[in-house]
């Protein structure tokens, strides 16, 4: 066979192969343009981020495995980056969106992410994960919808609805940033949002008119899946509808098992899903709410959003008070045991026909410890810093995952303690060095006065185990070790521990953070990086084609990349591309 020859029947198997595939793993594609635009949610105009010219942005709507392709033209002023939170970027933490792993896309630049969703169901949210800008909007869902062949653990709903709420400021973000930098607080916000939007009329005392409020219809006598969002700057907001229950049934990615609630506390970062069945009488609409939870109540009266649910043959508007939220606005232990309650459904299948329950986390043995504490901002060289076990995380300017890459020296230091330091705090680039295929346990010891939400990129890590007072030793003995809820995002309540277990086995450099955006800015995070020893590592996908360089590899960026990376690839393309190459292959073959 001629080399000609072989050429050829090598591209129709490549063909071959990237059709069979890309059959199984389809390739979804969308393109987002970044943009400022102004808007009014609490009746005061303000630049918000929009996607798409939207406010929250566009809904991504994928299956299991589906090979992501998005496109972000950024038009702002300014650097900008697209963190997907919750989605664990399987064998690729180039593209979490995040400094640590990623060089900011410059204003004005494109950029394409390319990730395939493995192995995961449920919702998630992404949103931009620089300078503060979530403050100002850049949100959207993620859902990723069951394979055919696995079957939900409830019947179908009848739709599908995103709520996304939040405490939101009429400032800019960047005059936010500027206070922060100053030394500030940013004090009590001026409202909550729901999907964008303000309060509902529901006291012409405590809210003024004129302001557009959410309005979600729906027909009676019908269940709908309400995947529910906290994407707040830092207050956690208890979640209700009135005269409704709320059946919980997953939490950012994992199936719970079902159980009822009048109303949840969904705190900064976290995601779930509540199956509503609407089955009242329809004389009047009714009120959604999110309110702040732990705060002075009549200070913070106009401080809670409230939407409608309508139902298509409604007959009035809602009137009357807002359905009351737990009794008392500071009492932690319930928020604490209602969040105990929530469980994993160990039988329910998940992005695999597998039960959930078949991963025993409860009889791995634990390779690695670290207590993470935190505390209130301190000063640290002059500046108000935050910190993860007295040390504030300072970013690189080369990602730390590129410095890898490229095997650059001194960009950080892979010191981060075990428990936290004694002494004065320090500001610097310290990560954790996770083993890869270790089990860790990870203590959250919150010394700060306010609640706080940790997030680990990823993953998804077992909740163990949360009391009051310091962790010690002998806490272990009330850890669940059988149906803790797997997430992303785990609260830490003031004055109190949180546990989490992980399996370390994706290979990358995962940022461990607050959710708390203020915090997180002044540096309460840090990474953990895993690497696999083995020569043959293919537990990794290699650099993208079109990745972004900075710092100190900013004279290996070259403009032509980001046109390159202007128009996303999606499955007719690679299949067209492959075609052209075959029709290629004929015409070299038989000339």
């Amino acid at each position: 066979m001629s080399s000609s020859t072989a050429f050829f029947f090598f591209l129709v198997n490549v063909s071959l192969l990237f059709t069979l595939s890309s059959a199984a793993d389809p390739f979804v594609s969308y393109n987002f343009e970044v943009s400022y635009i102004t808007a009014s949610p609490l009746g005061v105009p303000q630049q918000v981020i929009a996607i798409n010219n939207k406010f929250p942005g566009p809904t991504i709507n994928v299956t299991t495995n589906n090979n992501v392709a998005v496109n972000v033209r950024n038009k702002l002023d300014e650097s900008l980056l697209i963190h997907w939170s919750g989605i664990q970027q399987r064998r690729s933490s180039w593209q979490d969106g995040v400094l640590g792993t990623n060089c900011p896309i410059p204003s004005k630049w494109n950029w394409t992410y390319q990730f395939q969703v493995k192995d995961q169901i449920g919702s998630f949210f992404y949103f931009p994960s620089l300078h503060l800008q979530r403050a100002a909007g850049g949100f959207g869902g993620f859902i990723i919808n069951n394979r055919p062949i696995i079957s939900l653990p409830f019947d179908t709903p009848y739709g599908d609805i995103v709520l996304f709420i939040g405490d939101w400021y009429t400032r800019n973000h960047t005059d936010m940033r500027k206070a922060l930098d100053d030394g500030k607080d940013l004090g009590m916000p001026d409202g909550v949002l729901i999907n964008g939007k303000g309060p509902y009329r529901y006291n012409d005392t405590l809210v003024p008119d004129g302001i557009d409020y959410e309005t979600i219809e729906v027909h009676p006598g019908k269940t709908y899946r309400l995947r529910v969002h906290n994407v707040g700057v830092s207050t956690s907001l208890n979640f209700r509808i009135q005269s409704h229950n709320l059946l919980l049934a997953e939490t950012e990615g994992s199936y719970t098992v079902q159980q009822n609630y009048t109303s949840l506390d969904i705190h900064v970062g976290q995601s779930y899903s509540f199956l509503v069945t609407t089955d009242q009488n329809a004389s009047s609409d009714y009120y959604i709410v999110a309110s702040a939870r732990f705060v002075n109540e009549s200070r913070w009266q106009k401080v809670t959003g409230v939407a409608i649910l309508r139902y298509t043959n409604s007959k009035g508007k809602a009137h009357g008070p807002l359905p009351p939220a737990p009794d008392d606005q500071f009492d932690k232990t319930y928020s604490m045991n209602q969040a105990r309650s929530i469980r994993w459904n160990v039988s329910a299948s998940g992005a695999r026909p597998n039960p959930q329950g078949s991963f025993r986390y409860g009889s791995i043995n634990v390779t690695e410890i670290y207590v993470l504490k935190n505390k209130l901002p301190e000063k640290i060289n002059g500046k108000r810093r935050a910190t993860v076990s007295g040390i504030s995380f300072v970013n690189p300017s080369t990602p730390i995952r590129l410095a890898d890459q490229y095997k650059l020296k001194g960009v950080y230091n892979l010191n981060f303690p075990t428990k936290p330091i004694t002494g004065s705090p320090r500001a610097e680039t310290s990560i954790i060095n996770g083993t890869y295929r270790g089990f860790m346990e990870v203590i959250l010891q919150n010394n700060d006065t306010k609640m706080h939400t940790y997030h680990m990129s990823g993953y998804a890590f077992f909740v163990v185990g949360m009391d009051f007072g310091d962790w010690s030793e002998n806490s272990r003995g009330t850890y669940n070790k059988w149906d803790g809820i797997a997430r992303t995002t785990a609260q830490v309540y003031p004055g109190a521990w949180t546990a989490i277990l992980v399996s370390l086995d994706n290979v990358g450099v995962w940022n461990l953070r607050t959710e708390n955006l203020d915090s997180w800015y002044l540096g309460q995070e840090t990474y953990v990086r895993v690497v696999n020893p083995e020569v043959t590592n293919k537990t990794e996908l290699p650099i993208p084609d079109n990745a972004l360089f900075c710092g100190a590899l900013s004279k290996l960026q070259k403009p032509q990349v980001i046109a390159s990376a202007a128009s996303p690839i999606n499955g007719n393309t690679l299949k067209l591309f492959f075609t052209w190459l075959i029709v290629c292959a004929w015409i070299h073959v038989f000339q």
